[in-house]
């Protein structure tokens, strides 16, 4: 997808670019050749102080860790950030584009022996994910966990990037690196680490108050005034000496299966780059000659039985033939004056072992057959043996999605029920229930006059004082009266 050299020659209508410019370029395929063509809006001028080699290495990781980072991640200061596979091209990029953001602590994943040149390279704490595991080694340091975590990995390892992260906290998946791990790579694997990486719920995602989003740098290059906003940013970043590549080496492009073979057995601290102008090398003394990066795969059942089939026949059609030529040997050592003399006993004998040939050839393409037929009914059964997992495989993956889409659907139904219960009732006009609440809500009777005969000025004065007594006792009945319809009225 990416390569830098010079302009040799423009299309019609180009402006902005000139023959014989360092230029940087991008496009979906076909990048490992001596010239290639591209659209002049892929084109990017390369600043004066970048070799060729650096050119090559920036667009394609620097692009994708910029917009996981600031589009996606919304890297701010005093942020936390986990990189997978630190070492490598984007996790590289990555974490030099985070040290532009003040106050930003990054954690990255390698093979120990990668440590010192990752920590060189910004990483707070770097982490050697063969021996140890790393969401505690960050919760040890980080008991919250982090903001932002970029996982190429997916899998189980995407749903430990989930419980990593922070309320407020992002992950951005932009591979799937455990769906093709290993030298046992199977469907039910795939099917696996799919289902592990598809099974994030919605609403839990609102309940923690986390994001997950994607990222593939191919499927963006439609978006061209996008793409060149980011890389030109990119570019500043790298004349301000913010940012710099790492080069791990150079290949010639006959050394192609070298350099990714070098990759293959991760071997390389950052990006890998093939040169035209680079001379195959040789290997050095008493170094085993590279092979390819692919590892040689055992032949299938049916290729070997096939073969052993093959050599069977073939082992007894050269004891037929030597046969023969003994037989012809031998009739020429009787011929006489032209003509053979062969007696009774020779022909009875010759009958034989045509017999005999006869025999061993039909019971060698008989074995021949039988050996296909086995075979192909071995190919057969395990044909349809892959095809009866994938089947249930992809069965089970649509009844845990469509289990849980009625999970969430009843909950939902639920949560509705409730909020209409919770809104009729508060809207529901407050009335008095029973006889005793009407009763309080009545008005207080006026307390009974006393009447008091005088008969003499002493006695009147005691009558007084009585009535007064009276009255006083009265008086608070009516005062709690009143507030215990007051208290009514406000419940």
């Amino acid at each position: 997808m990416e390569a830098a050299g010079v302009i040799e020659e423009l299309g019609e209508d180009v402006s902005g670019l000139e023959v014989g410019q360092n230029v940087i370029c991008l496009a979906q395929t076909g990048m490992w050749r001596e010239i290639v063509a591209v659209p002049a809006t892929n084109v990017f001028i390369m600043p004066d102080e970048m070799s060729y080699e650096e050119g090559a290495a920036i667009p394609l990781s620097y692009l994708t860790a910029y917009f996981m980072l600031f589009d996606f991640g919304n890297l701010r200061p005093g942020k936390s950030l986990l990189v997978h596979i630190a070492a490598g091209g984007v996790g590289w990029a990555a974490t030099q584009l985070a040290k532009t953001v003040d106050n930003v602590t990054v954690f990255g994943t390698a093979s120990a022996s990668k440590h010192d040149a990752i920590k060189e390279n910004g990483v707070d704490h770097p982490i050697d994910y063969r021996t140890r595991d790393y969401s505690e080694e960050i919760k040890n340091i980080s008991p919250k966990g982090v903001d932002v975590v970029l996982d190429p990995l997916g899998g189980a390892d995407t749903s430990k990037g989930l419980q990593l992260l922070r309320p407020m906290g992002k992950i951005v998946t932009y591979g799937s690196a455990n769906m093709v791990k290993g030298e046992n790579r199977n469907l039910m694997k795939m099917a696996k680490t799919l289902w592990q990486s598809t099974s994030v719920s919605p609403v839990s995602l609102v309940k923690t108050n986390k994001a997950i989003a994607g990222f593939q740098l191919a499927h963006l290059t439609g978006e061209i005034e996008l793409v060149r906003s980011a890389f030109q940013d990119i570019l500043n970043m790298y004349k301000d000496g913010k940012i710099k590549p790492r080069i791990d080496s150079v290949w010639a492009f006959e050394q192609v299966a070298e350099a990714m073979q070098q990759m293959n057995e991760r071997r390389n601290i950052g990006k890998v780059i093939l040169s035209p102008e680079k001379e195959p090398t040789k290997p050095a003394e008493g170094d085993a000659a590279p092979t390819s990066p692919l590892k040689k795969k055992k032949p299938s059942l049916f290729r070997r039985l096939s073969k052993r089939a093959s050599r069977s026949k073939d082992e007894g059609e050269k004891k037929d033939e030597v046969k023969q030529e003994e037989q012809e040997k031998a009739d020429d050592s009787k011929a006489t004056n032209g003509h053979v003399q062969q007696t009774p006993e020779d022909e009875k004998i010759d009958d034989e072992a045509a017999k005999k040939v006869d025999g061993k050839v039909g019971d060698a393409e008989k074995a021949a057959e039988e050996t296909a037929k086995k075979v192909e009914d071995k190919v057969e059964d395990k044909v349809e043996e892959g095809k009866d997992k994938a089947e249930d495989a992809k069965k089970n993956v649509e009844e845990k999605l469509e289990e849980g889409k009625e999970k969430a659907e009843d909950v939902i139904q639920q949560t509705e029920e409730k909020v209409d219960e919770a809104v009729k009732q508060e809207e529901a006009p407050t009335e008095p229930d029973t006889q005793e609440e009407k009763k309080d809500e009545a008005p207080a009777e006026e307390p009974e006059k006393i009447e008091v005969a005088v008969e003499n000025p002493a006695e009147t004065d005691d009558a007084k004082a009585a009535a007064a007594d009276i009255v006083a006792d009265e008086k608070p009945v009516e005062n709690e009266e009143k507030a215990d319809g007051v208290a009514s009225q406000e419940i």
